[in-house]
């Protein structure tokens, strides 16, 4: 093999003094063959080898890891074969005796094959947002949960924005994007995706999507252009794929404990903050260029039929929530958002509640069953929605209905104070009572009169009849005479 001092020789001989190729190879031993190749380039003949070296170790074995390889493509990406596992594998499936590096070269060489290139891609000012979906492990009032982040980049000032919520269900996607849009003040001119379930009804041939058509509303709302990377692609929108464990490491390690989700999100949103701060002169550009928020925010809970059961409640996701006993038998509209429900009559709200993410939960309201409780007293004494309530009131009913066959009636009638007064101050009353030995509603009621001011009194209905008649003020000033007469 020639040498570089050789092909250096070579090309001055020839392109400088004028020798032929005959004279260079008569010269200096060459082959003309070799010393062509040295005129037609500078650098260093390679030996190449012309077909792959023989392994019989490997040779039976090759169509085998081909094989898994290519089977892999279908798998999740995360579950795929790595070198280590094949050669394990052939190990235990197939008794094969070589090493691991020799599995290792042989799988690299495959893989070398399929390397798929990747173009740099930028955004300009207030164009792209890229939008995702990431989970971390956090603590709520003392208690391990998985806390599913749903992360908003801005793809040209790289501003983050991060919310955490129980589940990545359509009302908590819904919800995500207003928050986002609502602390960055301004809406991107398009958003970027991955194909997730909540948003995307069916994936259709090429960019084409059937889209959800409550994700479709809050696009009308914000007048931004929804784009989706190709299934199992989810590196075309690599910036907010990198924020989903760039949040992890900096924003919620060591693993915190929240007394809430709100003081949670509270957290992230001074997290991302301070990002803002960090990135300031891109973010004024961006800013610029966002669209406007437009005067009302979208609405982000879900609508739907309920209907109200014999024992006043509804059913939602396995869980079930109290309503006024009057609507028993009839339809109401809900309304699912990610912490909460909301239950209306038309355009009248009829209750609310926390929402519940366990299965076969109840949550019960006194005032919903107080209605019915007058009607049937004695339900009182095992109604689970007393038995729920603070302990003093199972003491008194307990002492009540010992104390007297009909005790449970004189503990509905102090039940039914709820009804006009504070719950907190109606329990204050009847603990006071309680310990006084003096368990009577009139009693609990005083005690109450005298815990509250008179604007937490609900005020008497007023009769139809007279809610229109005037009366008038009499003057006073005629008495005056009277006590002058009186003087004399």
């Amino acid at each position: 093999m020639l040498k570089m001092v050789d092909v250096e020789f070579i090309r001055k001989r020839h392109l400088v003094d004028g020798w032929s190729i005959r004279k260079i190879g008569r010269q200096l031993g060459f082959s003309r063959q070799a010393v062509r190749k040295a005129i037609e380039c500078a650098d260093e003949p390679r030996y190449r080898i012309g077909k792959p070296r023989p392994c019989p170790v490997m040779e039976p074995f090759r169509e085998i890891i081909q094989q898994w390889l290519k089977d892999d493509q279908r798998a999740p990406r995360k579950q795929r074969h790595t070198a280590r596992r094949i050669y394990h594998r052939l190990e235990e499936e197939y008794g094969f005796k070589g090493a691991e590096s020799t599995v290792r070269r042989y799988v690299a060489q495959l893989r070398g094959q399929e390397q798929e290139v990747f173009i740099p891609l930028e955004a300009a000012w207030g164009q792209q947002a890229q939008n995702d979906w990431g989970q971390a492990q956090v603590c709520i009032a003392g208690k391990p949960v998985v806390a599913h982040l749903f992360c908003m980049r801005l793809r040209a000032s790289g501003v983050p924005f991060a919310w955490a919520a129980p589940n990545e269900k359509l009302e908590a996607f819904l919800e995500g994007h207003v928050r986002g849009f609502s602390w960055l003040g301004g809406v991107p001119r398009e958003c970027l995706y991955d194909n997730p379930k909540t948003a995307i009804v069916r994936i259709l041939a090429g960019p084409y999507r059937q889209e959800h058509t409550v994700f479709s509303s809050l696009r009308a709302h914000y007048l931004f252009d929804s784009y989706f990377c190709r299934p199992a692609q989810g590196h075309e929108k690599g910036a907010v794929e990198n924020l989903v464990g760039y949040v992890r490491r900096n924003a919620l390690v060591p693993v915190p404990d929240f007394p809430s989700w709100d003081a949670l999100n509270e957290h992230l949103l001074k997290w991302c903050e301070r990002e803002r701060d960090r990135l300031r002169d891109r973010w004024e550009a961006e800013r610029e260029a966002l669209l406007s928020l437009p005067a009302k925010p979208f609405c982000s809970g879900l609508t739907k039929l309920v209907w109200v059961n014999r024992l006043s409640l509804i059913t939602v996701d396995r869980n079930r929530y109290s309503v006024p006993c009057r609507y028993v038998g009839q339809a109401l509209k809900l309304t699912l958002f990610t912490d909460r429900i909301e239950l209306w009559d038309k355009k009248e709200p009829v209750a609310g509640h926390e929402r519940c993410y366990g299965r076969g939960e109840t949550k019960l309201c006194l005032e919903h069953y107080l209605p019915a409780l007058a009607r049937k007293p004695r339900a009182a004494t095992h109604a689970a929605v007393v038995r729920q309530m603070p302990e003093v009131y199972g003491l008194a009913r307990e002492k009540l209905c010992h104390s007297h066959p009909e005790g449970y009636r004189q503990f509905v009638q102090i039940l039914l104070l709820h009804q006009h007064f504070p719950a907190h101050a109606v329990a204050a009353a009847l603990e006071e009572a309680y310990e006084r030995g003096g368990l009577d509603a009139t009693i609990v009621r005083q005690l109450v009169l005298n815990r509250v001011s008179v604007s937490c009194i609900e005020p008497a209905a007023v009769p139809s009849r007279l809610a229109d008649l005037n009366v008038v003020v009499p003057s006073l000033s005629q008495y005056d005479g009277l006590l002058v007469g009186v003087g004399r």
